[in-house]
């Protein structure tokens, strides 16, 4: 045991023991704790008092070396016992050593010269800030560092007051010259922040951020996506499922990126910087799919988010990948600390796309750049985003504050998977597509009697009353079930459900290539899994729900920022697609469900893919979103809501050949995006909404054209008679109260809905028309 000491033990490590120890103990001592783990704001001592000036600060510097060169001195002596005889007194210190050694003190000892090292850095750092205060006294500065009064900064003095009492409690103060002065706070604020005024004794040209080159790039389309499969990384099995997605299309990708860049004539395209952090799978968030992917959890969101990557990249786009709290402060330029501090540069990116749990973390890291930047910011969002529940104020004080939502972004950033409500932007995701051929053969071995349920996950067929219907099933066709299982099975999967477990895609598209009906059961809603069905030839068959199910009448919805009411468990099915390859019926009336299943088994019909959900369809989709959609730029002014003009000289017109209005062909129409060209203007009915007025009329609500038809002109174009006219923050305005003939405009944009509705209110409806196939664009909008 001493001999093992003895060679463990060498005078070296007894020098690491010494110098790391001591001057741990010293520094804590001397400086009060303030370099320890805990928060700067938790010390009893601050920085402040030890920085203030330069030769207190050398002082200490001066102490430790003096305590290091005694050390040396005494390291020096103890060295020459490795080549003493006196195994004695080599013995007796190995046991002095051994018998006050706790475990792991080697690694302990590390750790230490590892926080010596820190200590180092931050002392430096300190200095800087010390010498830099020096500096500002013998230029005789500090007689110019009171705090301005000025009306054009009139949060200034008490940024100020917060600085001196809580710049310590964030390290990024620090990182950016805050020492704990007037100079250093009013630097700050004015140079990093804008709450204060620039100091005039303050040379600016020499800390300007570098301007982001102006330099545009044409982007080209791509193939090849190995490069893509690089970034996309390793060790989740999200990610691996996302990569296989990816290379199984990856052909489709190329062969659209040719349709699309024949359709487009070689127009330009800028090439954007795009970061996109996806933050439901980040650690920091949980990452609760990783773990379901393969026990039959959801994929629908990896789905969407593989499709998202693989047409941004195939477009030509520079992209980063971030999968962590860690790679997203490093592509944002984060400054140390806990997020309280704006970036530490100008945004390196054109376009962000995240979701909620990445906007809560940009939150957390960005401090105030996050205000400023994020109308750079795109959010997936599932089932979308409605005005009233996104304007933070107004959702508080109304009743529609949610765990979600309250971002204050325009509606238009966040992106679903369906089109729910053109108040945000379609983004959708794609299908496998079908050759002539394989269409052909599909169709020759489709077994006429056998029905695939849809449901993944044995909570799934927990659906109470479902035993019933699918008895009723049982009678005319053999039922198969993809359900996941570990050791028996599931004992919410009937015994005459002949149930495959979970499925690899190759062979889950071979099992609906067979069957003649895909099944829905009320749950999930809206997923990709019935697309995928009907673009293999099945029938949907799902579930009519009454009452609509809504986040006031049903958990599932509860606490999503929207007010949506779904009428079936596949809305955009139903609405879009329907008949013959889908049928929407009541489960609950027997003879209504026996009577589609017979008919389903008497209909052909060939496999069917939406435009839209094809990848030349999501391609041109996402083409125009980046190269069109701008929320940064300031939008350019109108008239006031109180403005009339003649009928004459107003650009809302009666359209040739045609009931709507539209804007005048003659008139000078705004920049904007969809062009002005594709407005059609007219007035639901009562307690109707803009997204049934305008469906009704086969077109779709536009928001970007509110603020174009938000005025008295419009109202009188349209005819209605108001004998008052109010200017509310109300997300049903513009609109026409019934009752007491009263017209309402809306005061502020971030309230322009196409989903609010109220009874006795008739919306005045702002529509456009819509791209064949392609419902997110209008027919001048690639």
């Amino acid at each position: 045991m001493v001999r093992r000491c003895l060679v463990t033990f060498k005078p070296f490590r007894i020098f690491v023991v010494g110098v790391g120890f001591f001057s741990f103990c010293f520094l804590m001592t001397s400086l009060g704790g303030q370099f320890s783990a805990k928060r700067l704001g938790d010390s009893p001592f601050t920085i402040r008092a030890e920085v203030m000036g330069g030769v207190e600060s050398r002082g200490i510097l001066r102490k430790i070396s003096d305590m290091l060169e005694v050390i040396m001195k005494r390291i020096d002596s103890l060295s020459r016992l490795d080549n003493a005889s006196d195994s004695r007194r080599l013995e007796e210190l190995s046991s002095a050593i051994n018998r006050i050694q706790p475990a792991g003190l080697v690694e302990r000892i590390q750790a230490i010269a590892q926080n010596v090292s820190n200590m180092a850095v931050r002392v430096e750092q300190i200095l800087q800030n010390s010498m830099a205060a020096g500096r500002a006294l013998r230029d005789g500065t500090t007689g110019q560092c009171e705090v301005p009064r000025d009306p054009r900064y009139p949060d200034c003095p008490g940024k100020v007051d917060w600085m001196r009492a809580r710049w310590t409690s964030d390290p990024c103060y620090a990182f950016y010259g805050v020492d704990g002065s007037d100079c250093s706070f009013l630097i700050y604020l004015s140079e990093v922040e804008w709450f204060c005024p620039p100091l005039p004794w303050r040379n600016y040209t020499s800390i300007l951020p570098a301007r982001k080159s102006s330099t545009k790039r044409q982007a080209a389309f791509r193939a090849d996506v190995s490069a893509l499969l690089e970034q996309v990384g390793t060790g989740k099995e999200s990610l691996s499922f996302m990569k296989r997605r990816i290379r199984r299309l990856a052909a489709q990708w190329g062969m659209a990126a040719q349709q699309l860049d024949a359709k487009l004539h070689g127009r330009w395209r800028d090439e954007k910087k795009i970061l996109v952090h996806v933050g439901f799978l980040t650690e920091e968030s949980g990452d609760v799919f990783s773990p379901k992917v393969l026990k039959g959890g959801p994929l629908g969101e990896m789905v969407q988010w593989a499709d998202i990557l693989t047409a941004l990249y195939v477009l030509g786009h520079n992209l980063k990948i971030s999968i962590s709290v860690k790679e997203l402060q490093g592509f944002l330029g984060v400054p140390p600390g806990r997020g309280s501090c704006p970036l530490t540069g100008p945004l390196p990116f054109d376009l962000i796309y995240t979701d909620y749990h990445g906007l809560q973390q940009m939150k957390q890291h960005m401090g105030l750049s996050l205000k400023k930047y994020k109308c750079h910011i795109r959010v997936i969002d599932t089932f979308g985003t409605e005005p009233a529940y996104n304007h933070e104020e107004y959702a508080t004080m109304h009743g529609y504050r949610t765990n979600w939502g309250y971002w204050n972004l325009n509606c238009r950033q966040y992106m679903t998977m369906f089109p729910h409500t053109p108040d945000n932007s379609f983004m959708g995701f794609v299908s496998e597509e079908l050759n002539n051929t394989e269409k052909h053969r599909i169709q020759m071995n489709k077994v006429r009697n056998m029905a695939v349920v849809y449901g993944k996950e044995a909570s799934m067929w927990k659906l109470q009353g479902k035993e019933k219907f699918l008895q009723i099933l049982h009678r005319y066709m053999e039922i198969h079930g993809t359900v996941y299982y570990e050791t028996q099975r599931p004992p919410e999967v009937p015994a005459f459900v002949k149930n495959h477990g979970l499925l690899p895609q190759q062979e889950l598209q071979q099992l609906l290539r067979k069957a003649k009906l895909f099944i829905g059961i009320g749950f999930p809603y809206e997923g990709p899994a019935p697309l995928e069905a009907i673009a293999n030839g099945c029938v949907f068959l799902q579930p009519k729900f009454q009452p609509a199910h809504s986040s006031l009448n049903h958990e599932f919805f509860r606490g999503k920022p929207t007010s949506r009411e779904v009428s079936s468990q596949h809305p955009y099915a139903e609405q879009y697609i329907g008949r013959p390859h889908v049928m929407t019926v009541d489960f609950n009336n027997s003879e209504e469900f026996e009577a589609a299943v017979r008919e389903i088994m008497r209909t052909e019909v060939e496999p069917h893919l939406p435009y839209e959900y094809t990848c030349e369809g999501m391609l041109e989709r996402v083409h125009a979103y980046v190269q069109h959609q701008d929320f940064c730029s300031p939008e350019a002014p109108l008239p006031s809501v109180n403005s009339s003009r003649t009928l004459q000289g107003s650009p809302i017109v009666l359209l040739p050949n045609s009931t709507l209005l539209g804007w005048a062909s003659n008139a000078t129409a705004p920049p904007c995006w969809p062009p002005l060209s594709a407005l059609r203007l007219l007035l639901s009915t009562d307690g109707q909404s803009c997204v049934e007025a305008c469906r009704g009329a086969d077109l779709v609500c536009e928001p970007t054209f509110f603020r174009f038809v938000n005025n008295k002109d419009a109202l009188s174009r349209l005819e209605v008679q108001c004998e008052a006219v109010e200017v509310e923050t109300n997300h049903i305005f513009p609109a026409f109260s019934v009752l007491r003939r009263e017209c309402g405009l809306q005061k502020d944009p971030l309230l322009f809905s196409c989903a609010g509705h109220r009874p006795k209110y008739r919306r005045m409806c702002p529509c456009r028309d819509v791209r064949p196939g392609q419902v997110a664009l209008c027919r001048d909008c690639l």
